[in-house]
């Protein structure tokens, strides 16, 4: 098992819970001559915060989420990501700070041409982790998101599901500084949502500040986490409260009980 220590980029430096990660201020965003679809957006995240970002669909999530994941700058306002200004830091920086992140995305965005293994497996092999760790980490995550099956299988021969589940072990196996979930749960059914939901807790509770847009309110109530909600492209932050019913520990049956913990790569220390 490898320790975040390995993982490390060019701007990357000591990451303690409660350092700022992302912090908005005033943040406004439109596409071509249209009007802004996001207004005034002002929020911070420090590392070890955990966030759903809920809305109706269209409300402005997903571009959100892009914001955060540097796909582009906004029209006005500062975006400031690991005490970087975005509008400052020269763009040849900029895939040091992508490197920090994982993302999930709502269309998966897999490589056809890899199997599910090497999809997973390819944030590993980037940052120069030896094939040995890459083998056996992505063989647990795999395991763990139930395809200990399917690691040879390409896109095209997987559903929407099992697309769904190699798309956020691509995300997690690195461990990054700060995890993007775009609608995660949208091809899982409940059991395995609330299955993924405690993965993300445990990065989370490792360091990791986790961000996930969603509109499954049922699931969100589960948790007791803030969230930021968007409504008319308008960001309100919503506290936590108590959660609608405890989350039971999932109980799979034989031969998946290794499934209910997460694995042990991700349990790894982080550094």
């Amino acid at each position: 098992m490898w320790t975040r220590a390995a993982l490390k980029c060019d701007l990357g430096g000591a990451y303690r819970r409660g350092d700022l990660v992302v912090e908005f201020q005033n943040v406004g965003l439109r596409y071509g001559v249209g009007p802004e679809v996001l207004r005034d957006i002002s929020f911070r995240l420090e590392a070890g915060d955990f966030r759903f970002l809920t809305g109706a669909s269209g409300a402005g999530k997903s571009s959100l989420i892009r914001l955060m994941y540097l796909a582009f700058r906004p029209t006005r306002g500062l975006v400031t990501l690991f005490g970087h200004d975005l509008l400052t830091l020269p763009r040849r920086n900029l895939p040091a700070l992508r490197r920090r992140i994982g993302v999930v995305f709502q269309d998966f965005r897999l490589l056809d041409h890899l199997s599910a293994f090497d999809n997973v497996a390819l944030p590993l092999r980037v940052a120069g982790v030896p094939e040995p760790k890459v083998k056996s980490n992505t063989e647990e995550l795999l395991a763990w998101v139930g395809l200990s099956e399917r690691v040879g299988a390409r896109p095209a021969t997987l559903s929407g599901g099992e697309k769904q589940r190699v798309a956020i072990a691509r995300a997690v196996i690195a461990k990054p500084d700060l995890l993007l979930a775009d609608e995660p749960t949208g091809n899982l059914d409940d059991k395995a949502g609330v299955r993924l939901l405690r993965l993300l807790e445990e990065l989370n509770r490792q360091g990791t500040t986790v961000v996930i847009a969603t509109h499954n309110e049922p699931l969100v109530s589960r948790f007791d986490h803030e969230r930021l909600h968007i409504e008319d492209g308008e960001l309100h932050v919503v506290r936590r409260e108590p959660p609608a019913a405890p989350v039971p520990a999932p109980r799979p049956s034989a031969p998946s009980e290794a499934e209910a913990e997460p694995p042990p790569a991700l349990l790894a220390a982080r550094s």
